[in-house]
Parts: structure tokens; sequence; C-alpha cells
């Protein structure tokens, strides 16, 4: 929302600077995202007249020019190309060190083909004044020469741009700020000129309302015999310039001025392109129009417009159709000023991703009790621009008046806003916004039917304690226990600091992704098991069902900024149907190590990087990596790579983490280039360490060394390494400290479908050291449990 200073003061009373205003919304809680002045950006350009205009010597399109400046110097020379550029006009100049608006340029002097120019005559465009690039500005032949062009045009009215929270559609428009600051002691609000117009008999085309649901009242009258080729009033085309709207026609700016004006959407039709009368009703299934912005739009059963005998010329609340609207040969209009329901506003917007000022306005909602007073003042500012004769005002259907009502404490500022406010301030603050006070006990404050956003009493407090400035809220420190303060940290939140200690040690960097995804990314993952009914974008829409889909598009944002190795990954939540589900994912892409004179070639990362990442951060969070098992991938389509992915578990049922290459179809999906490993840790499937007991005593390195031995077994092709390395250990748990496998070999004294396994087995004798009788019995058990999974030792 943005406002002009000369704007404010029409309805603000005081002295105050554009300084005081900014300083007064942030306080109040209006956050004031910039302030600017269109004169600091016309710096450098003034009013000047060509005096003589020359062919250039060696450029058939290019004139020489000689311009008075007006400050009583000589002549500037000036190369210009624009076709209107002749002796006697009068414009505007860029002198050197002017820096062009539209472009960033910096002028300066500079020979064009030959000859010194010490300047540019501007057209409006180079300015930011409009769209006008086929010649230079054309000024009346009495404006001031020598005049700073920002002085003439009146551009040094400040822009504030203001960031309204969604709750606030009284702020919509430049009234309700002004009562706002009125309120907070920045000058007096002055009162709402609302005339009284007096039509000639009844409207020409008939109104009504056959969908009260989302349109209850209805409200227009049709003015006979305006002209719109009358130019928009200098003082409105530069107010709406100002804010960023272009000026369109008197009527169209007439409509734009109220609704930024005092937040009040209207719209006017040409009477002489509608056919019979003019109803706002539900939309049938598949009809269409052509909105003002030339797009075609397919309506459903769902939606509101306004539509005559021939059909739709408006998306009710949201946008007027093309066919319907007014130009310079329009000579009758119906103007329309309606109460749309907010939340149909909002899902038809959503449904069409059609967003406009109007709707803005109407989704928050707009003062229901403001159609009659808007349709006069609309009139009126018709009338006086642009002429005609008005008919009486049709009224179809009621807007919703209800009065709400609220009980209120005033107690509650100090208990519940922390500030302690005298009754008397509360009761003239809540006055000056518009609210109705009746003490008592409790007082009774009536709602303002501008502010639909007010419900109960802390809602109250909220006004009054902002009004006085939430920095009168004394700093209290919170109570403390005595001694050392306790840890606040969850088992949970420990858990995550470690592993993000851990992937961020082990090189891997921290990303930090949307938990919303669209519909395409979460479609790969089975889809999204709950969606937003209003979201804010459709990129926005589902709830992630894996960490997968922000990485995978990180990934390929990284890669197209030129990045060779990406490692990323990220702790976050996961949204299934039965909860959310803690979850660390890792996502590695590109090269693991670069080229080089010793390394040779870049290697790529595999399923192994994978595997490893894995284990460790597994270990780091406490898990037990030495009795996981390696398994197939769950079951979920089109993730995994056949072949190179598995599952580290817990038993058959407990996976506590995938690992491997995703499909190469998933990251074409995401526009990954080359092969993707990825790490899903269930943070939420870690068992949870036991309870502490009785501190143990220090540890003792045994006294005697450890015994290896080695084994070589033939396995099927099919079996699990692991498996084989996880039977060997168990099979004498009190001698056996560890085992590992060493070699993995097929091919020429290997039966076919079979591979060679080489398993080291680590022994540890306590008192005394191993018998031969000893070792051969720990081997005969080695080899039966190998036996046990498939695996005979080799002769």
């Amino acid at each position: 929302m943005k406002i002009t200073l000369d704007w404010l003061r029409e309805h603000l009373d005081g002295d105050f600077t554009v300084a005081d205003v900014a300083a007064t919304l942030n306080r109040i809680g209006h956050e004031v995202e910039g302030v600017e002045n269109p004169a600091e950006k016309l710096a450098g350009f003034r009013v000047a007249r060509v005096l003589t205009a020359e062919k250039h010597p060696q450029a058939d399109k290019l004139q020489v020019l000689t311009v008075d400046t007006g400050d009583g110097s000589a002549p500037l020379t000036v190369v210009c190309g624009a076709p209107n550029a002749r002796a006697g006009l009068v414009g505007v100049l860029g002198l050197p060190g002017a820096v062009v608006p539209a472009n960033g340029m910096e002028l300066k002097v500079a020979a064009v083909r030959g000859v010194e120019s010490n300047g540019m005559m501007c057209s409006t465009r180079e300015l930011e004044l409009g769209d006008d690039h086929d010649g230079i500005i054309e000024l009346p032949a009495d404006a001031p020469v020598g005049t700073p062009f920002a002085d003439y045009s009146g551009a040094g009215d400040p822009v504030v741009d203001i960031s309204i929270t969604p709750n606030r559609q009284d702020c919509m428009g430049v009234r309700g700020i002004a009562r706002d600051l009125a309120t907070a002691g920045l000058g007096t609000l002055k009162p709402l000129a609302v005339p009284t117009i007096d039509g000639q008999g009844p409207m020409a085309t008939e109104i009504r309302t056959d969908d009260p649901e989302a349109c209850p009242a209805f409200y227009g009258r049709t003015i006979a015999g305006v002209d719109n080729r009358v130019a928009t009033p200098e003082w409105m085309r530069r107010r709406l310039e100002a804010i960023g709207q272009r000026s369109i026609s008197a009527l169209v700016d007439i409509s734009n001025y109220v609704m930024f004006d005092l937040g009040r959407p209207s719209h006017i039709y040409d009477r002489a392109k509608l056919t019979g009368a003019l109803v706002a009703r539900r939309a049938k299934a598949g009809e269409t129009v052509t909105a003002l912005n030339g797009k075609d739009y397919t309506l459903t059963d769902t939606m509101t417009v306004i539509a005559d005998d021939k059909g739709v010329h408006d998306i009710a609340g949201i946008m007027g159709g093309e066919h319907s609207g007014c130009s310079e040969t329009t000579t009758d209009v119906l103007v329309e000023i309606a109460y749309f329901t907010p939340e149909r506003i909002a899902l038809t917007g959503q449904a069409l991703a059609l967003t406009s000022d109007a709707r803005s306005r109407f989704e928050r909602g707009v003062d229901p009790a403001f159609l009659g007073d808007a349709t006069e003042i609309v009139t009126q500012l018709i009338l006086n621009i642009c002429g005609g004769t008005p008919s009486v005002m049709t009224k179809a259907g009621e807007p919703p008046l209800e009065t709400k009502t609220v009980d209120y404490d005033p107690s509650l500022s100090a208990s519940l806003g922390g500030i302690a406010i005298e009754p008397a301030r509360q009761r003239a603050i809540l006055e000056s916004l518009g609210f109705g006070v009746t003490e008592g006990s409790p007082w009774r404050i009536a709602v303002p039917s501008w502010r639909r956003d007010v419900d109960a009493a802390p809602d109250i407090v909220e006004e009054v304690t902002r009004i006085t400035g939430f920095d009168a809220v004394e700093s209290v420190a919170l109570p403390r226990s005595d001694g050392v303060a306790k840890p606040t940290a969850t088992a949970e939140q420990l858990l995550e600091r470690r592993l993000r200690r851990a992937a961020a040690a082990a090189g891997y960097h921290e990303a930090v992704t949307w938990s919303f995804v669209s519909d395409r990314e979460a479609a790969p993952f089975g889809g999204g098991a709950w969606s937003l009914a209003n979201p804010i974008s459709e990129d926005l829409k589902v709830m992630r069902p894996s960490l997968l889909p922000g990485l995978l598009a990180a990934a390929a944002r990284n890669q197209n900024r030129g990045a060779d190795s990406i490692r990323l990954f990220e702790i976050g939540r996961r949204y299934l149907a039965d909860a959310e589900h803690p979850t660390l994912c890792i996502v590695m892409a590109g090269n693991k190590t670069e080229r080089g004179w010793q390394a040779g070639k870049a290697a790529p990362f595999d399923a192994y990087d994978a595997k490893a990442a894995a284990l460790a951060l597994l270990d780091a969070a406490g898990a037990p990596a030495d009795r996981l098992q390696v398994m197939e991938p769950v079951a979920e389509a089109g993730i995994w790579h056949p072949g190179q992915a598995a599952t580290l578990r817990l038993g058959p049922k407990a996976v506590l983490a995938e690992f491997g290459a995703l499909h190469p179809s998933l990251a074409r999906h995401y526009d990954v280039d080359g092969a993707v490993m990825a790490v899903q840790i269930f943070l939420d499937a870690i068992p949870a360490k036991r309870a502490s007991g009785p501190a143990r005593s220090a540890f003792t390195p045994p006294a005697l060394q450890p015994v290896r031995r080695d084994f070589a077994f033939l396995a099927p092709a099919t079996l699990a390494a692991g498996d084989l390395v996880r039977a060997v250990k168990g099979a004498d748990k009190a001698a056996i400290v560890d085992a590992r496998l060493f070699d993995r070999f097929a091919g020429q004294g290997v039966p076919e479908g079979q591979v060679s396994l080489a398993v080291e087995v680590v022994l540890q004798p306590a008192e005394k050291s191993f018998a031969e009788a000893e070792l051969k019995a720990i081997a005969d058990k080695v080899v039966t449990a190998a036996a046990k999974v498939g695996a005979v030792l080799r002769g």
C-alpha cells in the first residue's frame, strides 16, 4: 500500500513531515518498507528551450540543438535524434552528471559523430513518467525555463510504501492510514465529505443480485451524457502515478482513485455495451470471460460473476471484463458498488490464479456500511470531471450490518498487553479509532463496521497497546531458580544438534528448504497426505512427504550456477498421513574428488559413499551401527535406482535409514544432471538410549594381545556380505570382538554363481592365551555359523 504525503494531508490536518509519518507508522504496527522522494531521481533535469535545430553534419537522423538552460549562461549544444525536436520547443534537459531514471546512465559531455553534446533532451519513458518514447517531452510554451523539472512537475511529493497486514483491511485506503495516525497523535482526522446526489428518474438498467451468499448487496446508478474524452485532473493523475498506477481515462482513474483513497473498489460499465439487466449471479460451469488484462478465464459454478442477458462482464470482486469497459466514446455509464463475501472472493482468485487491487481489498473485507456513501462519492467525481445526469441510486439486497460488541476489562492492557494504560486514555484511543465505548463492569465495546478483524477482548488490548507503543512495555527479567540452571533442550533437540555438527564436520552444507512443495514435486513420493485449501502459491501447496524435493531443487540451482561438487544436508520434518517425522536427508551430486595429477580423472559419488555417510551419522546419533543389517529398500516406486540402494535396519521391520543412488528419472524430474546419491535417516526410528545406571568403572586395556584369523568362504553371489560378517561375529561372542570383510573375488577358480568372501576375525584372550585346541574350537564355530547363511569354507 503506497501513499503520498500530499494525499495523506487530504485526510489528516497537522504539521508533520514524511519522517514523522514513517516513524509513527512503524511505532503503531504498520511496517514502512520504504520512503521514496521522486524528486531525487529527477535531480539534474530542468526545463529548457530549444533555440535552434540544425541537421547533424555526419548523421541523417540526428540534429544539433542549441538549448537555453535559463541560468543566464551561454546556450548549450545538444545532439538529439527525436523527430519532434525543433526550434522553440520547451522540454526537459538532462545536464551532465544527471542519472537517467530509466536505465541508470550518467550523462556526460561526449562527442556524438564528431559533435560535442552537453546533455540530453528527454522523453517521458526515459524519466519513467510514461511509456511514450516516440519523441522528447513537449511542455507548454510558457513553462518557466531554468526551473528544476522536479519542481515544475510537482514530483517532490514523497511516497511511503507500507506493508499492511492481512487483518487490517481498514488500512487498504489512505483514509484508514490517516485514522490510525490521528489516533496516534499525528494530526487531526478531517471529516469525510459525502455529497448528496439528487438523481433524476430511475436507473436506465436494472440491477439485482441472484447470489446473496456471495453478493448480499449490489448498489448502483446510471449516469447519462458523460464525456470520457476529458483529461483526468492533474491532482488526481499525479497522485495515481506517484503510487504506480497508470492514468488510463477519466472514468477509470476515478474508480481507481476512490479505491486507493477510501479502500472501496467500484466498477464503471459502458451502458451501451450491456444488454438487459446487470445481475450478480453464479457462473455457469464452462463460461468464459476475457478480463481487462487480456487473458481468457474459464469459470466454474462456484464463482460469482456480474453478467447481463448476453453473458459475463465481470469476475465479481476481482477484475472487470474487457468488452464492457469504458472508452473515449462512452457517453452513458452504470456505476456498480457491491459487497462481496471475502471467503468467496479469495477462493475464486486462488482458483483462477488472478490477483488485483480489488481482490486484495474484497478478500480482506471492505466496509459493508460504506456502499451508499461510496456510490455518492464516485458519482460526484464523475459529475465534476465528466459531467452527465445521474439517476436515483438503486439498492439491491442488504449488506451484513449486524453490530458486533465485545466485553472488555481495561485492566487487561496491563495483565495481557504489559502496559498499564489509564482507562480514560484507553477510551480516547478506541473512540478515535471508531469504536463505541459504554463503560460498566465490564465495558461494552461496539466494533465499527470496517473492523471485521476484531472479535474478542485481546483484539481490543492490541489496539490500545499498539497506539500507546509497544516500546512502553517494561523489560522484566524472567524468574530464575537458585543454583545451576537445568538443561532445557529435549533429547530430540540434542540429537538434531549432534547430527547437524557431525554432518557439517563431514563436509556437508546445511540447507533449509520449504516445508511445502507443489503437487508435481510431491508426486514421485506418492503425493502428499496433507494439502492447503488456500495456499499462497500452487508451488507451496502440499506438505512435503520427503525432504528430497527441496534438496534436489537446491542441487539443481547449484548446478545451474556452476557447482561441480554438491554435498547438501537438511534436518527437518516429513509430513505423512499418521504424523510428522523428523528426518535427516543428504544429497550428493557431481564429483566426489577433483581431477589431479595424482588422482587422475575426477571421481563421481557412488552408493558406497551414501552408505558410509549413513553409517557415520547413525553412529554419531548413538545408533548401534555394528548391529545394523543391510536390506532391500522400502518399496517406493521410482525413488531408488534398482540394485544401487538399500536400507539399514535393526531387525526386519525397524528401518533406521535408506541410502543409495536415486533413480535417474527422479533426478531428471528435478533437472539435476548426472547420478545423484541420497541418504534418509529417520530420527524417530533410532532407539532411545537407556536410562543411565550406576557409573561404570574406567576402561582397562586387555593385558594380552588380540589374535587375528582369516577365513575365506564360498558363498552365493546373492548373499549380502554384511549377513556373513554378522553371523561370523556372533559365532562366539565371548572370544570374538570384531569381524570385517577384507576381500571379495569372483572369477577363475570360483564356481559360477558364487563369490569368494574373505573375513578377518579378531579374538581377544582374557586371562591367558588361547590354546591351539581353543582356537580350533572357535574356528569350527565360525565355519558352522557361516554355513547357516549359505557360506562354506574354501578348500
